[in-house]
């Protein structure tokens, strides 16, 4: 997936390169700084994470629908006071289509990790508040974990962790970061909920069929939970 990325990004620069240079020779005299031009900072990359990036995509595509609002905005298609007036209703309407999409088509998975949460105890928890961890299981056998960051971060670290059956992990990171990281023989599977946040997962793993399951039940609320 990095790859992907790095090819995308490639390619924007090609295409930057062939404008100046035209501009350059006279062929064409096309306005890099039209007005709005700077909102191309929050789309471009938006879009390229859209693309590329698994898992969590919500953060993306709100850059997106900013940066093209902020366009307009800019290009007098809308106005700025209309603009703001506008930024609290669609948030919360955002945030309402999300939740009532995730619960109508996630049902299954929800019942997955209630059963795997089950098997879990007050003492699977950890937690960084206002500080940092780094939570290691190398040659230990891990059975699940609830994970949670609140304005800190933490690291939990599974890449020579034994996993021998599905296991879940409840990440919930509020204005802070919670990075996990996996070993490549197994599967991810992500559950959502955030608000002004997101989950990414960065991990391109391709196990066999009988690889156990990771399954991320993730919240993070002006916050971020990364998979590597």
């Amino acid at each position: 997936m990095k790859k992907v990325q790095g090819i995308m990004w490639g390619l924007v620069l090609i295409a930057l390169g062939v404008i100046l240079g035209g501009n350059a020779v006279g062929w064409w005299s096309i306005d890099l700084f039209f007005d709005g031009w700077w909102t191309l900072f929050i789309i471009v990359p938006c879009v390229i994470g859209l693309i590329t990036e698994k898992g969590e995509r919500i953060g993306n595509l709100a850059g997106i629908i900013a940066g093209v609002l902020l366009l307009l905005a800019s290009q007098e298609v809308i106005s700025f006071e209309v603009l703001w007036k506008m930024v609290l209703p669609v948030v919360v309407i955002s945030v309402g289509i999300i939740i009532i999409c995730k619960n109508l088509f996630n049902h299954k998975f929800d019942k997955e990790i209630s059963k795997l949460n089950k098997s879990l105890n007050d003492d699977d928890a950890i937690g960084a508040a206002f500080s940092g961890q780094n939570i290691n299981f190398a040659g230990e056998e891990f059975k699940g974990k609830t994970v949670g960051a609140v304005f800190g971060g933490l690291k939990l670290d599974l890449r020579k962790a034994i996993i021998k059956k599905d296991v879940v992990i409840n990440a919930k990171a509020i204005f802070g970061g919670i990075d996990i990281l996996v070993p490549d023989d197994v599967v991810i599977k992500i559950k959502s909920n955030s608000v002004f946040g997101g989950i990414s997962n960065k991990k391109d793993n391709t196990p066999n069929d009988k690889a156990p399951t990771i399954y991320i039940n993730g919240t993070a609320i002006f916050g971020g939970v990364d998979i590597k």
